[in-house]
């Protein structure tokens, strides 16, 4: 009888435990149609950055674009996409994780891990880690990129 009432006290503490966890992470966050779509964006420019295509970087980006690379380099709209599309440094592999996105209005942060490879037109291949932030608008129901700073980790 004594292992039985035991077996039922530890039951019992392990489910008071796992209520205690579950209230202190709280419910599941769901996400929002907005942010969904800026997900969205956010996996389309990051292909497009891979696939090369002008057309669809320039859709994505504001006229107002402020790209800030990890190094200090500040391109506007004309300046990313030409550098992109010069493949002067192509990524051939991309990869963004633990990403965030708080909507606020008409715009969104974004805060993500990128990790990647480069290669330049000699062939040489370098490994790219950094921390991402971006700001997208919401301009007449797209989702525009309008700054991005990348940061050394």
């Amino acid at each position: 009888m004594g292992l039985q009432r035991r077996s039922i006290a530890r039951a019992g503490a392990a489910a008071a435990l796992l209520g205690a966890a579950a209230y202190a992470i709280g419910p599941a966050h769901a996400q929002s149609a907005d942010e969904r779509a800026v997900a969205q964006a956010v996996e389309a420019l990051a292909k497009v950055m891979l696939d090369v295509d002008r057309a669809r970087l320039e859709s994505l980006a504001a006229e107002q674009l402020s790209y800030g690379h990890s190094a200090g380099k500040i391109e506007t709209k004309k300046e990313f996409v030409d550098a992109i599309l010069s493949r002067a440094s192509a990524f051939r592999k991309l990869d963004l994780s633990n990403q965030t996105i708080s909507v606020v209005e008409n715009e969104a942060i974004v805060r993500h891990l990128m990790t990647g490879e480069t290669v330049n037109p000699s062939g040489q291949v370098s490994p790219v880690k950094v921390g991402v932030l971006q700001v997208w608008q919401k301009k007449d129901g797209n989702w525009l990129l309008l700054a991005r700073q990348a940061y050394r980790l």
